[in-house]
């Protein structure tokens, strides 16, 4: 497996069971990531309306405006992605066979939501030479777990990632729980756990360790 240093990674597969997953559960780590010179990044969801997909499409290259992107959007049926195992799989494998990268990031096969669950259960079957990160997503089930990667960041990077997501993602704003204290407060409460003043958490289930 190779180590994760966020500087060497050229590479990166991003992983979403719907729009707005990926940004809102690793949108620091993709600002972060975008300092990275000639990063190619692949850009894969299991499902999505056009409207929501063409939100995704401005997402990616408002976090990551110099990298090169690559998209795999799809429209199996939100909330029905267990019943479409064998589609979401090929979804997985495909994205595998695309790119072999440095850093995988997925939801977590410990999430409450079924096609969050699906998915992160799916990611280690395909990719099995990458360090995978899974992220966590704040809802209405309460199944924030106890994480073991953090990434601090700095109030402008979280205030940007903020920003970021209400220009990219118009139609969530309606929902009772799109709101800067949500994404804010998670982000305080990470950091206050890393001796950051904010920060992003993330699950990792094998990585290696260099000298």
């Amino acid at each position: 497996m190779t180590p994760l240093r966020l500087g060497a990674v050229r590479s990166v597969v991003l992983l979403g069971a719907h729009p707005d997953d990926i940004e809102i559960g690793a949108g620091g780590l993709l600002l972060t990531l975008a300092e990275v010179p000639g990063l190619r990044v692949h850009y894969v969801l299991l499902t999505g309306s056009p409207h929501r997909q063409a939100e995704a499409r401005a997402a990616a290259a408002a976090f990551l405006p110099d990298a090169r992107l690559s998209f795999a959007l799809h429209d199996l049926p939100d909330g029905r992605v267990p019943a479409r195992w064998a589609e979401a799989k090929q979804v997985v494998e495909e994205a595998a066979a695309t790119l072999a990268p440095d850093l995988v990031v997925a939801p977590g096969p410990d999430d409450a939501h079924q096609d969050h669950h699906t998915l992160g259960a799916l990611v280690p079957t395909s990719f099995r030479d990458a360090t995978v990160l899974y992220y966590e997503i704040p809802k209405w089930d309460g199944d924030l777990r106890r994480p073991n990667i953090y990434l601090p960041l700095t109030g402008e990077r979280v205030r940007r990632k903020i920003e970021l997501l209400h220009a990219c993602y118009p139609s969530q704003k309606a929902r009772d729980w799109w709101d800067d204290e949500v994404f804010l407060g998670l982000a305080r409460l990470r950091g206050m756990e890393c001796r950051s003043r904010y920060a992003e958490a993330f699950r990792c289930e094998k990585a290696v360790i260099e000298l």
